[in-house]
């Protein structure tokens, strides 16, 4: 079975409400950048931009976000390792770049002892959807695989991208069910959501928050969501391990530093993040694209991502996908 561990909680991690250490207000930097690997107003760019605009004060003057779109993110990642390490440069990417990229791009331009955690900033459920394309009679995933496989034709299903985790997830999902799908790979998820709602595609996996506002608007049917529990978002849908399929997988968000920055250093802009990241307003905000805050010390996210990663190697062996393949 194949699971992810309980994440740590929060009186584990020590987060903090009040004011910011003396040290950083002391040693605050007159413009500070957060880079991210994709374009403006994806999930990742406006989460970034709303921290950056909380950031700034004590941490610098001025903060700032620089998007370094391309290669599914993986131009993001390269950006930073070649960036400073005295704490002015951090980058905010899915756990995909790191977790799982390793394994299924083999000239991948970077490692992942490139970067060093700074800490968790967020995280989500993938989910798998269905349009018009599928009869209102399917209501669950065990309807989907037996319409799939009476309509081979036109079982398949649409991702945000070749290797990344939703594409990995549906791979899984079907050679649990024994079902043939093809996998049709998207620049993003907005190009193969607009297939799905015009029928050119039948089913889509992606992130939650990319289908919040169509599932409730009645366009499309959630019939199964990736993590260990139902989604707080989509509470009346069943976990793909309810379902009988056994994945439960969540992807996370989170700020690396460039692997030269030294540990004070790191510890300042964790210290820095953390009364942000639990902040009211970033919590809701956050809430709005299906995303639930959750900052961590930089030693949990090295062990969270070390997990991940050890995790995602088999998987991505079951899988048989290579960005060659």
């Amino acid at each position: 079975m194949h699971t992810r561990r309980k994440f740590i909680g929060a009186a584990a991690l020590g987060l903090v409400g009040g004011a910011l250490p003396f040290t950083l207000r002391a040693q605050g930097f007159e413009t500070a950048k957060i880079i991210v690997g994709f374009p403006p107003g994806g999930t990742t760019d406006v989460m970034a931009r709303k921290v950056a605009e909380k950031l700034r004060g004590p941490f610098a003057r001025s903060v700032i976000v620089e998007n370094r779109p391309g290669a599914g993110g993986q131009i993001g990642v390269t950006a930073l390792k070649d960036s400073p390490a005295d704490g002015s440069v951090m980058l905010l990417t899915p756990s995909s770049m790191l977790a799982i990229y390793p394994y299924t791009y083999p000239k991948l331009q970077y490692r992942i002892e490139d970067v060093t955690p700074v800490s968790l900033a967020m995280y989500t459920h993938h989910v798998f959807s269905v349009g018009p394309a599928v009869p209102e009679s399917v209501k669950n995933l065990k309807d989907f695989f037996a319409w799939a496989k009476a309509n081979p034709d036109k079982a398949a299903y649409g991702s945000p991208g070749a290797g990344s985790m939703p594409h990995l997830i549906g791979v899984l999902v079907a050679k649990a069910s024994g079902t043939e799908l093809r996998h049709v790979a998207y620049r993003g998820s907005a190009p193969g959501i607009q297939d799905l709602l015009g029928g050119q595609i039948a089913a889509f996996f992606g992130p939650t928050g990319d289908v919040l506002a169509h599932s409730k608007a009645g366009k499309v049917r959630v019939l199964g969501t990736s993590g260990e529990g139902r989604s707080g978002f989509l509470p009346d849908v069943p976990t793909l391990r309810e379902q009988g399929i056994s994945v439960a997988l969540r992807e996370w968000y989170a700020f690396f530093m460039p692997a030269r920055a030294s540990a004070e250093t790191v510890q300042r802009a964790a210290d820095a993040l953390r009364p942000v990241l639990v902040e009211r307003e970033v919590v809701e905000f956050a809430r709005q694209f299906g995303l639930e805050a959750q900052p961590s010390g930089p030693r949990d996210l090295a062990e969270l991502l070390k997990r991940d990663s050890a995790e995602w190697g088999n998987l991505v062996k079951q899988t048989g996908f290579t960005a060659d393949s």
